[in-house]
């Protein structure tokens, strides 16, 4: 499949010294060009973040309510998408609402159904669910045009809300996207060890990135995923889409955001790859290279948002 991807490709940028290369595919001016010229509204350093916006909630009848925090501002808004099982006080989403401060423009991070300071029982949560989530907060919330930023699973769930709100939403960006990761992993499995978790009803998913080590994923979690699969057809977003991916990444593989590209509709597809960040990107530069991004983004949009 990258095979596919790379054949597609109308430029190779290097990133100098920050370890990363941009693969454009489509007819538009190059990032890797673009972000070499123009730091010039960004901060050199980010701050320590600071959360000054306070904690509100989305009341939704027969559905849990939603934990959020909002900044009013200038349209693009940006909307963060956290990954599987993370909260909206993560680094990145506190970065990017600093960066959305200096810029004066709207920002809005959450926390799913389930998970943080929103309702909801995490044992019935699925993917289906988190994807009305972050329905809910675009159309009950979000005004105007936006930005989503979506990171590991958040970036699997904004392809589907760009595939339902093609209307609002201008623009992608995802961090080590995890399209269909955790349906294609189960699927590695051997066929005694997917037996075993059907058995038993819990896929036992070890993971440095949890404190027990290992994630606790009920087998009808993975079934549901199934539903939202979206590697095996043409995804039909045609906004201008990034995605960022660290080659490091020992939990989605980089490969990954190459057949998201592919399958991509849009003409407008950027695949950056940082050499030796890991799966949550989350260092100086990583930060650096996602607020950029974004605000590479704005500009782009900046023509045709009012």
């Amino acid at each position: 499949m990258a095979g596919v991807v790379l054949g597609a490709v109308a430029a190779w940028m290097p990133g100098r010294s920050w370890g990363w290369a941009v693969l454009s595919l489509g007819p538009h001016r190059s990032l890797g060009a673009l972000l070499a010229q123009k730091p010039r509204r960004v901060p050199r350093w980010l701050p320590a973040c600071r959360q000054k916006t306070s904690l509100s909630f989305l009341n939704r009848p027969d559905l849990p309510n939603l934990a959020y925090k909002r900044l009013k501002g200038k349209n693009p808004g940006i909307i963060f998408i956290p990954g599987y099982l993370s909260n909206m006080n993560g680094t990145k989403a506190l970065a990017i609402e600093e960066f959305c401060k200096s810029l004066g423009h709207a920002y809005i991070r959450f926390d799913y159904s389930g998970v943080g300071s929103s309702d909801g029982n995490l044992e019935e949560c699925t993917v289906g669910k988190w994807r009305k989530d972050v329905l809910s907060i675009i159309d009950d919330l979000a005004v105007g045009p936006q930005i989503l930023v979506g990171s590991s699973l958040g970036g699997w769930l904004m392809l589907h809300a760009a595939i339902a709100r093609p209307g609002k939403v201008m623009a992608l960006i995802g961090v080590a996207t995890a399209a269909d990761a955790l349906v294609t992993k189960f699927n590695q499995l051997p066929i005694e060890v997917k037996k075993e978790v059907e058995l038993k009803g819990v896929w036992t998913l070890p993971s440095k990135y949890h404190e027990e080590g290992a994630y606790h994923i009920q087998y009808s979690f993975i079934k549901e995923a199934e539903q939202h699969c979206l590697l095996h057809s043409p995804i039909p977003v045609t906004c201008p889409i990034r995605l960022l991916h660290g080659m490091k990444d020992d939990i989605v593989p980089w490969h990954t955001s190459m057949q998201v590209a592919d399958r991509l509709v849009s003409t407008d597809v950027d695949v950056i790859l940082r050499k030796h960040s890991d799966h949550r990107m989350k260092e100086k530069a990583d930060i650096q290279l996602l607020v950029y991004t974004i605000d590479d983004l704005i500009d782009k949009l900046s023509t045709t948002v009012n």
